[in-house]
């Protein structure tokens, strides 16, 4: 007697789970494939066929299946979620994040749906979105290691290295063999500057993954920061041994070569970055102060934003404990010998942390910071010295500011621009008559100024003298000086003050 059509298509179904449940992906497709050819519209086979076939990477297949599936029976929540997943494969984000919005408004408690919407949320880079719909999934599971796992990663991108620290944690404490959450824990404890940890961490993920390409260029960034150079290349070519194609990789490996003072093969490795798709201008940024290619005329906005975000915990102490920068209490003692400020309106540009705060606050009515990276002026918000702080590039916020202030500082800022003209001019415009400028440069000796191999611009004073008068200004002083050590030898500086020559408005 033969078995009825429906007996023979739920038992194909379950053996095609079986096979799936055991990762026999191939297997699966097959007996799925048998399943639709007796019932076309079968829900299950349609749905986790597509599923079988996104994870053996057949992403277009999957969202074919996965929505024809949906076309039969719209309201079941996992396969939206998983064809959220198949769109965030094939790098159509916006319509992800809209079918894991359909799976949690059919099934609110879905977490996994949650989950998964926090992970394309991150890769768009809208991290507090994130980081809410991971906690609303921990919410549902607290136990939940992916979650906890993916949340620290979040907040790690946020600048929140602490929490993202104790959230890895969590993950690790119910998965402690779990290779990305060591990871994550790593990557927080290298925010901390905890390299060393670090370094356990990432040693434990790969002992665990060790064709993870990713944990191995990690691991490569701890031992750089551990000015461990050797090892640092190490491991950043036993990336590229996995993945040629890793721009970060051959981006990384060419610093280190740097530090190494190997700087022919440092062209070489950036040149493979660029040929990789790598950021062309941070790189070509850095093949400029290795002397290829013109200089720009001034350093990334990105470039400048990402090493003071990475550097705000510990600026004060590396750069006065460390490198034993002074140029704060130099341009307070220059400021006080040239116009015995009172009552000052004051532009503090490039504030960073507000190490020239305490000074400036000492002769200002208002002081306003002016810095590119936001985690620095959180350390600055700190410091309580500022009436207002604002996140923006110098020019774009001195743009249409006319005669708003009397003093404008910029200590170990013009070491990231190399075109001081706009600056100048723009600076001119926003000063009241008679109204003081006051910045320091690193010193070089001829032309008008040059990238350095630090990454850091140089300005002769002719070309400063010249800028000043055509901007504007007189030049009330211009003092050489050993402005911070690098490598145990003082970088000359020059700490310039200028007096705006604006004639005052006609009554």
């Amino acid at each position: 007697m033969t078995a009825p059509p429906s007996a023979i298509v739920a038992a194909l179904l379950q053996q095609a789970i079986g096979c799936h449940q055991h990762g026999k992906f191939d297997a699966a497709r097959e007996l799925y494939g048998q399943v639709l050819a007796l019932a076309p519209r079968q829900f299950d086979a349609l749905h986790l066929s597509g599923v079988a076939a996104r994870q053996l990477g057949q992403v277009d297949t999957a969202l074919a299946l996965i929505g024809r599936a949906i076309g039969i029976d719209p309201a079941q929540a996992n396969a939206h979620c998983n064809l959220g997943a198949a769109l965030q494969d094939a790098g159509r984000p916006d319509e992800a994040l809209a079918s894991y919005d359909r799976a949690i408004a059919l099934n609110p408690g879905y977490a996994l749906a949650l989950c998964n919407r926090g992970n394309t949320l991150r890769n768009l880079g809208r991290l507090e979105e994130a980081i809410g719909s991971y906690q609303r999934a921990l919410a549902l599971r607290p136990a939940y290691p992916e979650a906890h796992c993916n949340l620290a990663l979040a907040l790690h991108d946020a600048g929140r290295a602490g929490e993202a620290l104790a959230s890895a944690g969590r993950a690790l404490g119910g998965r402690p063999d779990y290779p990305e959450a060591l990871c994550a824990r790593a990557r927080a404890l290298h925010g901390l500057h905890r390299f060393g940890e670090a370094l356990r961490d990432y040693d434990r993920a790969i002992a665990l993954k060790p064709d993870w390409a990713e944990a191995r260029c990690w691991r490569g960034a701890a031992l750089q920061r551990l000015q461990r150079f050797d090892e640092a290349l190490a491991a950043y070519e036993s990336a590229l041994a996995l993945k040629p194609d890793y721009p970060l990789a051959h981006q990384y490996r060419a610093n280190t070569l740097r530090a190494l003072g190997r700087p022919a093969e440092a062209v070489a490795a950036y040149r493979s970055a660029l040929a990789q798709g790598g950021d062309a201008t941070q790189i070509g940024y850095a093949l400029a102060a290795l002397g290829v290619g013109q200089a720009p005329a001034a350093a990334p906005a990105a470039y400048v934003a990402g090493l003071f975000d990475q550097y705000a915990d510990h600026f004060d102490h590396h750069l006065v404990g460390v490198l034993g920068y002074q140029m704060p209490a130099l341009l307070d003692a220059a400021i006080r010998r040239a116009f015995s400020p009172r009552d000052a309106d004051t532009l503090d540009l490039g504030c960073g942390t507000g190490l020239c705060g305490p000074y400036l606050r000492a002769y200002s009515k208002h002081l306003v910071g002016v810095d590119l990276s936001e985690k620095m002026l959180d350390k600055a918000r700190l410091a309580g010295c500022y009436d207002a702080l604002f996140r923006s590039e110098l020019a774009q916020y001195l743009s249409g500011r006319t005669d708003v202030c009397d003093l404008v500082v910029a200590a170990d800022v013009f070491v990231y621009i190399g075109d001081l003209a706009p600056v100048f001019g723009a600076v001119h415009g926003a000063l009241r008559p008679g109204g003081g400028f006051c910045f320091s440069v690193e010193a070089c000796d001829s032309g008008e100024f040059t990238l350095r191999p630090s990454n850091r611009f140089a300005h002769s004073l002719a070309y400063v003298r010249a800028l000043a008068a055509a901007a504007g200004f007189e030049v009330v002083e211009a003092e050489r000086r050993a402005g911070r050590e690098e490598d145990g030898v003082g970088v000359m500086a020059y700490a310039v003050t200028l007096r705006s020559l604006k004639p005052k408005a006609a009554l």
